[in-house]
């Protein structure tokens, strides 16, 4: 059974998902890949995880880095957990490039190279939105390409994390990660 919960963002509306014990979605209204997580079988209901998980988004929202992390549960590939596992430890107020990602995981896997596209792709279907921040990613030479909740989101979450907005800008479709 998986539970859902909503959060009012000053961005946006947000669903969160449980298996009652860990969060195993956050997702901006309409976002893309919006509720992949989800059973068909879910109810509304109040549990402890979206307690803290409300928590986290207030501290979140208020312009501070919270200081913990409500217990995820990545219902994912083995690839695309791999990648949001160092979506977890992109600090707060920092970026990292999809390619930077991309050698990280084809070090850990022991050979040359790894696809940007393959990671742009796994952090695009990142279900932990947010919490797990892939938001913090970015393109090469500061393209602020993708993001599955919209760029405009993206933007608004970086500068709320005092990020330099100068130096990104939004490339044309089609412009390679």
């Amino acid at each position: 059974m998986d539970y859902i919960h909503h959060y009012k963002s000053p961005i946006g509306n947000i669903t969160l998902a449980s298996d009652g014990e860990c969060l195993t979605g956050l997702w901006f209204e309409c976002q893309k890949y919006f509720g992949d997580t989800l059973s068909k079988n879910y109810v509304q209901k109040e549990i402890p995880i979206f307690e803290q998980a409300d928590k986290w988004l207030t501290i979140y929202f208020s312009g501070k880095e919270p200081n913990f992390t409500p217990p995820l549960h990545m219902k994912t590939t083995p690839f695309r957990k791999a990648v949001w596992e160092i979506l977890l430890t992109i600090p707060y107020g920092q970026t990292i490039t999809y390619g930077e990602i991309a050698d990280s995981i084809a070090k850990q896997k022991g050979i040359k190279k790894m696809s940007a596209r393959a990671v742009g792709s796994a952090v695009g279907h990142n279900s932990i939105s947010l919490i797990i921040p892939c938001h913090r990613v970015i393109g090469k030479n500061g393209n602020l390409t993708g993001y599955a909740g919209g760029i405009d989101k993206k933007k608004k979450l970086l500068a709320m994390e005092k990020i330099d907005m100068s130096t990104f800008f939004i490339p044309k479709k089609g412009t390679a990660l």
